[in-house]
């Protein structure tokens, strides 16, 4: 269990450490680039998309071959799609690597493919609290990460700073071999009593994984306007660059906290009230931080509110899969879920970009989150989280 903990949350610490800072590289492309806002957001909202539906595949072949080769190929892709987002010379290669590339890399490298290592590594009376010590190192890595992104900008320039990360993302290789799973040793597959098409069925006719699918939209539209836009929004409002750099720093630092403790809340309380908490406090957040005057305070105290809140619904949400459907589809079905997540990731970006050159200001997307976290608050208090009623099947995956 602890090989398995140590080595997946060392690889989810790098690869969501280096994506989380890519809202940095925003200004400085563009400007140099002499692109639009909404190019760059439409590659990260690719980005976001190619994540969560390349997710689902990556889960399958992870849940049916192994998390080890699923991987290693990823993290591959992961160093190439971020030299070739610095060699783009259009936009439209920009979102071929940063966006196609890239995305289809985090897929193998993030927490669907990791949390179904761990599924099936960590007794279910323990799984929570491991997703959420995975979960916290991801935004260890936040916290890690984006300061030290800042650094290589201003101190290497936008391009090189992009190569460096290319290199560091091949760390995630020898890591990999810590998440070698015995029982799919020499390309064996694990008999499982469910097929593939009889657990997508099972779960997309049952209530409570739509509710859970439709909560985890709205986490993906916060979060990555939040983490894309912010630090533009901040430079709009004359904030000096290192403002923006400590605020994503703080959501990173916080995290760490907000997952440890909602994973291990998980063990003793509904998932579905944490969840519902947590989405309608960030709605909360928000509202207050557009009525404070805006000053590096007010922005530094916004950024460990919305930290502690962050990815804290990603153990509980994941552990309420893994409760209702059990381990062995867990990676599949997680990453079903991540796609609706990443649909909303897609949404909320774009539409940062988008109405922002529209309009000029952030202050419309700014109120769709605060709408949307009342949404998720109320969709999650149905959920409910007994394993699902089934019988004996007898088709194999």
């Amino acid at each position: 269990m602890w090989q398995v903990l140590a080595c997946g949350a060392a690889i989810v610490t790098l690869s969501m450490g280096v994506r989380h800072g890519f809202g940095l590289w925003l200004q400085p492309i563009t400007q140099a680039q002499n692109w639009t806002r909404e190019n760059f957001a439409m590659a990260i909202a690719i980005q976001n998309l190619t994540w969560g539906f390349s997710g689902i595949f990556s889960g399958m072949l992870a849940d049916r071959f192994g998390a080890f080769r699923v991987i290693v190929s990823c993290a591959v892709m992961y160093a190439l799609g971020l030299i070739g987002m610095a060699y783009s010379a259009t936009p439209a290669m920009f979102t071929a690597t940063a966006g196609v590339l890239i995305g289809i890399a985090q897929a193998g490298t993030t927490y669907a493919v990791i949390y179904g290592v761990i599924g099936r590594n960590v007794s279910a009376e323990k799984r929570s609290w491991a997703m959420g010590v995975a979960a916290a190192a991801g935004s260890f890595g936040q916290f890690l990460m984006v300061p030290t992104e800042g650094y290589l900008i201003s101190t290497l320039g936008w391009q090189e700073a992009l190569v460096w990360l290319g290199l560091a993302a091949l760390m995630v290789i020898p890591l990999a071999f810590g998440l070698r799973e015995p029982s799919f040793a020499g390309g064996a597959t694990p008999h499982r009593d469910q097929s593939i098409l009889h657990a997508l069925r099972e779960a997309f006719t049952y209530p409570s994984f739509q509710l859970l699918m439709a909560g985890y939209f709205v986490c993906g539209f916060q979060v990555v306007f939040i983490g894309v836009h912010m630090p533009s929004y901040l430079r709009d409002h004359n904030m000096a660059p290192e403002v923006a750099s400590i605020a994503l720093a703080l959501i990173g630092l916080f995290n760490v906290f907000g997952t440890y403790i909602a994973g291990s809340l998980g063990q003793r309380l509904a998932k579905r009230k944490i969840l519902s908490f947590i989405y309608f406090s960030r709605s909360v957040a928000i509202v207050l931080f557009l009525l404070a005057p805006l000053t590096p305070l007010s922005v530094y105290v916004f950024s460990a509110v919305m930290g502690f809140l962050w990815l804290s619904t990603v153990p509980p949400t994941n552990a309420v899969v893994a409760q209702i459907f059990g381990v062995a589809h867990l990676s599949m079905l997680g990453g079903f879920v991540f796609f609706s997540h990443q649909i909303g990731s897609f949404m909320g970006v774009w539409l940062g970009g988008y109405l922002y050159d529209q309009t000029g200001s952030y202050d419309v997307v700014w109120y769709i989150s605060i709408a949307l976290g009342i949404f998720a608050a109320g969709v999650n208090l149905p959920v409910r989280e007994t394993a699902i009623a089934r019988g004996h099947h007898t088709a194999t995956a």
